[in-house]
């Protein structure tokens, strides 16, 4: 019985079983194909038998045999120490997870009417993230209906904001309105 199993309570308490697709390569007993082309654990090509002969040379040798290409025809088999094998590739993807840098994005948000030791606080707090490598949403909102009607206030506050920020970063699509929000991504540059 698999331990990757998915349990669907059905009609009158009805119990069906769903099997996840795993990624997990076929070893050993597992592998039900007539033919496979082996590769032994130095590399050397063995040829095409059958699935039980390779799991026969690979006992010998006191290691697995690993379907490494299912689609391949036949199949390529490799004859290889699995557990050593499942302990390098975990080591090799915590490496590139732990190298990966993934951009966050920031958010900045001013009013319509904000001051200008506030403006500039903000301004500031942008460059800060853009030198991280994080990208930044500038949002200015829009309280009230009556500062709804002066969009092109919102559009000058946006382009100042821009025009400080323009040595560190920039936006690649041009500031929108979304609904009472005027919003624009600024992109740092490399």
């Amino acid at each position: 019985m698999c331990s990757r199993l998915i349990y669907f309570f059905g009609k009158a308490n009805e119990r069906r079983c769903f099997k996840i697709a795993a990624k997990e390569q076929l070893i050993n007993e597992d592998i039900r194909e007539k033919e496979v082309r082996v590769i032994s654990a130095d590399g050397e090509q063995l040829g095409i038998m059958s699935s039980r002969d390779a799991l026969e040379k690979a006992i010998d040798a006191d290691l697995d045999l690993v379907m490494i290409s299912p689609t391949a025809k036949p199949p390529v088999c490799r004859i290889m120490d699995y557990g050593k094998y499942r302990f390098e590739q975990t080591k090799r993807e915590k490496e590139a997870r732990k190298n990966q840098k993934t951009a966050d994005v920031k958010e900045v948000k001013m009013s319509l009417n904000i001051d200008t030791n506030d403006f500039n606080i903000k301004v500031k707090n942008a460059i800060k993230f853009l030198q991280n490598g994080d990208k930044v949403k500038v949002t200015i909102r829009f309280r009230r209906m009556r500062e709804l009607t002066h969009v092109n206030l919102g559009e000058d506050l946006m382009k100042r904001f821009c025009d400080a920020v323009a040595e560190y970063g920039g936006s690649d699509k041009p500031s929108k309105l979304e609904g009472r929000n005027y919003a624009v991504v600024l992109s740092p540059k490399k």
